[in-house]
């Protein structure tokens, strides 16, 4: 659906997993995660799919894989608590059995095969957690 690649894992249990490749994921602390989601609205920037995982309070931004290998990038992005998902992770998705709305639920559901440039999602964290902010661990 919506050029997702995803798979039921396993069968039986109706867990509805991703494997990254034409679609990436950037994860991080639920409060930036609103705060980025509302910046990129504000820039008149396509949000697309968001999930929120809610016993861990981070949200997951489904993107199109232009982020760079970049380790500088990613020990920035580290500091703020923010991973991304590269070619060949895996990102579970919400599935519609009971136990899934516990761990995860769609925040903005994917409606067409949008997804945001990476590169625009990591601009707009480094815009919401950069230098003089406070560390994204409290509600923003």
């Amino acid at each position: 659906m919506c050029d997702l690649p995803a798979v039921v894992d396993p069968p039986g249990l109706g867990r509805i997993t991703m494997r990254t490749s034409h679609v990436w994921a950037v994860t991080m602390p639920a409060p930036l995660g609103q705060a980025v989601r509302r910046d990129l609205q504000h820039r008149g920037a396509g949000v697309g799919p968001i999930l929120a995982h809610p016993r861990s309070n981070r949200w997951t931004f489904l993107i199109r894989p232009d982020i760079p290998d970049n380790t500088k990038l990613f020990a920035e992005l580290y500091r703020v608590d923010v991973s991304v998902v590269r070619e060949g992770g895996t990102v579970a998705l919400p599935s519609p059995t009971s136990k899934s709305e516990a761990l995860r639920q769609w925040v903005e559901p994917p409606r067409d095969m949008f997804r945001p440039s990476g590169l625009i999602v990591i601009e707009s964290v480094r815009a919401c957690a950069g230098p003089g902010r406070r560390r994204t661990t409290a509600h923003v």
